[in-house]
C-alpha cells in the first residue's frame, strides 16, 4: 500500500483561504456560495478558480517575487572589499573615510554601473559589510588644551551664585 502524502501547510492566511476556496470548489461548491463562505468577493473566487484550473492547488500557492536583477554580477560583488581595502585615497579621495557616496563613484568608475546613493548601504550589507558611522569629534582636537581649559579657565568664568541678605519669603 503506498503512503499517503499530506500536502504542505499553507504559508499564509491569505494562501489558505485560496486553498480552502479551490478544495470547496472541487467539493461542487458554486463559486458564489464559496465567496460568501470565505467573506471575499466572487470576482476573486473567479481569478482562484482560474488559477486553479491551469495549474492545480500549487498555482495557488505564494510564489516568491523575483525582484529586479542586480546591476553588479556577483564577480564584480566579489571584487568589492578588495577595491575597498584600498583605502579611499587610492581613488583620489582626502582622507581615509569611505562614505555612500565615494563608494558610489567607485563602482562606477571600476564597474560602470551606477547606484543611488541610498543604495549602497543595502549592497554593503549582502556582501557582509556594515555602515559605520563616525565618530563626531574633529581630527585636529587637542584633548590637553581642551582639558585645561576645562580646569582652569571654567570655573574662573563660571558664575556663582550671590548670598541673599534678606530671608526670602517664600
Amino acid at each position: 500500500m503506498p503512503a499517503l502524502t499530506t500536502p504542505p501547510q499553507p504559508t499564509d492566511w491569505r494562501e489558505g483561504r485560496r486553498l480552502r476556496a479551490w478544495d470547496l470548489y472541487e467539493q461542487g461548491w458554486p463559486q458564489k456560495r464559496i465567496a460568501k463562505a470565505l467573506g471575499v468577493t466572487q470576482g476573486a473566487v473567479s481569478q482562484w478558480i482560474a488559477r486553479g484550473r491551469a495549474g492545480g492547488s500549487d498555482a495557488l500557492r505564494n510564489r516568491s517575487r523575483p525582484g529586479a536583477t542586480p546591476k553588479l554580477t556577483q564577480h564584480q560583488r566579489d571584487q568589492l572589499p578588495a577595491l575597498l581595502k584600498r583605502g579611499a585615497p587610492a581613488y583620489g579621495f582626502v582622507g581615509d573615510v569611505w562614505t555612500q557616496a565615494r563608494i558610489a563613484i567607485v563602482i562606477k568608475r571600476e564597474f560602470g554601473v551606477s547606484y543611488h546613493v541610498d543604495h549602497i548601504g543595502r549592497l554593503l550589507c549582502s556582501i557582509g559589510w556594515s555602515v559605520q558611522k563616525p565618530i563626531e569629534r574633529a581630527s585636529e582636537r587637542n584633548d590637553a588644551a581642551i582639558e585645561r581649559w576645562r580646569t582652569d579657565k571654567w570655573p574662573a568664568i563660571k558664575k556663582k551664585p550671590q548670598t541673599r541678605a534678606a530671608r526670602s519669603s517664600g
